[in-house]
């Protein structure tokens, strides 16, 4: 190893550093996280003596503030996970598997912006400019004011940014971003993080949004360090099958708004189009008169989105039974599988059992588990149940059904949608009043729900 270099192990998920490898971080107590690199000491920053400024301490009462101003991207999907739009001097990493369209919806949103006369400035570190010109000619026309750069180096692209002085950056991606002061390769640990600190005192000293495109890992989060995510102010995560045509856009972290607001977009030719109402394109080729289907509601943020639970429960012909879930989480089927068995005695211990929310989105909301519950009977008793019928509510471990928040929005998106029948949990339609169009049926344990059906 050359003279005044080093080497310093790096923890990927919290960024400490060791000067051995260890198994276990001891910052994070995660496993295996440790990766190597050098680093070479002439170029490390010494560390003077600061300059001395005044140091203001100010009581929180004479502090003032003001409603962040956002500008919109009229992307209604976009801003709705944004919180209402890009907050100026914000930083924002952008996620997802490789060809999702990450890029595409960056490029969208320089499009509208740029039709609008705001200055954006896109850097790309993987693309030409003639490739990224070829990308935007088949989304649409754009403005003057958007300005392509191809460049890499984290100080160049610094003296651009403060040349130009745009209101909009977009960096695709941050890992091909390098400091020169930094010896290890771009991609690495120290480079993702030192090229994120640039960005970030970028954004925040001269009040430019700043959008960063991350890679992400086989397990499906950002590549790099953890630290990456705690470092920026909003994370978003682009969710789906890129051989599939839907897309959903999911915060994951927002200092300026709700982390439970999803975007749905289509994948076309054109570029990423807007799915207004999910609801009508979750339940899209739904089968009639099959068994084992049934309707359910889950709210993401304020939205409702009415979504197919399917199961298929048929007998084993092994020893141990197969059990599967798509959509949705695998120990939540086993565990409800368990209450059916013992609260209502169906013996489901010799059968194998898969349960799929169709459309290809993943639900975690308690309120799909009558859902589950009663599409596993219906398979199992080979029985359907009307199609007309929408149902939702948490079970308990007693086979209760509990309250969910927010039963008036979703019994008004089944009504939209033209369901006649809704069961939900008892506590929930005490608290509402009669809604026309719709017959509203509560049940307080899940024995109750399997005589309506």
């Amino acid at each position: 190893m050359a003279k005044g270099k080093t080497t310093v192990y790096f923890c990927q998920s919290c960024g400490y550093e060791s000067a051995k490898w260890m198994g276990q971080c001891p910052g994070c107590k995660e496993w295996n996280t440790f990766v190597e690199e050098i680093v070479d000491k002439k170029l490390v920053r010494k560390s003077g003596a600061p300059e001395k400024k005044e140091i203001k301490i100010l009581p929180i009462s004479a502090i003032e503030t003001a409603e962040d101003e956002r500008i919109s991207t009229q992307i209604a999907e976009l801003d709705r996970v944004l919180g209402g739009g890009i907050v100026r001097g914000s930083l924002v990493l952008v996620g997802g598997d490789p060809g999702i369209g990450k890029s595409t919806l960056l490029l969208q949103v320089c499009r509208y912006l740029s039709q609008r006369k705001i200055s954006v400035l896109y850097i790309s570190g993987e693309e030409s400019l003639q490739q990224i010109k070829i990308r935007a000619e088949r989304i649409g026309t754009f403005g003057d004011s958007l300005n392509l750069l191809c460049e890499t180096n984290l100080e160049t692209i610094q003296s651009v940014i403060a040349k130009k002085k745009p209101e909009i950056v977009v960096i695709d991606s941050i890992q091909t971003m390098y400091h020169e002061q930094v010896s290890s390769a771009p991609g690495s640990v120290s480079q993702v993080r030192e090229s994120t600190a640039v960005f970030m005192q970028i954004a925040k000293g001269m009040g430019i949004s700043i959008f960063i495109v991350g890679h992400v890992t086989k397990e499906g989060v950002v590549a790099g360090p953890r630290v990456l995510e705690h470092m920026v102010d909003t994370v978003l995560y682009f969710e789906g099958d890129r051989y599939a045509s839907y897309r959903i856009l999911r915060g994951v972290k927002n200092r300026f708004g709700s982390t439970n607001e999803i975007g749905v977009f289509e994948m076309r030719q054109e570029g990423l189009t807007e799915v207004a109402n999910p609801s009508e394109y979750m339940l899209n080729g739904k089968p009639k008169g099959a068994s084992g289907s049934v309707v359910a509601c889950s709210m993401e943020g304020t939205r409702p989105i009415l979504l197919e639970v399917q199961a298929l429960v048929c007998h084993s012909n092994f020893g141990n039974p197969r059990r599967t879930a798509a959509g949705t989480d695998f120990n939540r089927v086993n565990l409800l599988m368990a209450v059916i068995e013992k609260r209502l005695g169906l013996q489901l211990g010799n059968c194998d059992a898969y349960v799929n929310i169709a459309g290809g989105i993943r639900m975690n909301e308690p309120a799909i588990d009558l859902g589950i519950v009663l599409s596993i009977i219906s398979s199992y008793k080979d029985r359907p149940i009307d199609e007309k019928t929408i149902c939702f509510g948490e079970v308990g471990l007693s086979g209760e059904v509990r309250a969910v928040s927010m039963a008036k929005q979703r019994v008004s998106e089944a009504k939209k949608l033209g369901f006649e029948q809704c069961i939900l949990p008892e506590v929930s339609k005490a608290s509402m009043d009669p809604v026309s169009g719709i017959r509203l049926i509560g049940v307080a344990t899940i024995r109750d729900a399997l005589d309506v059906i």
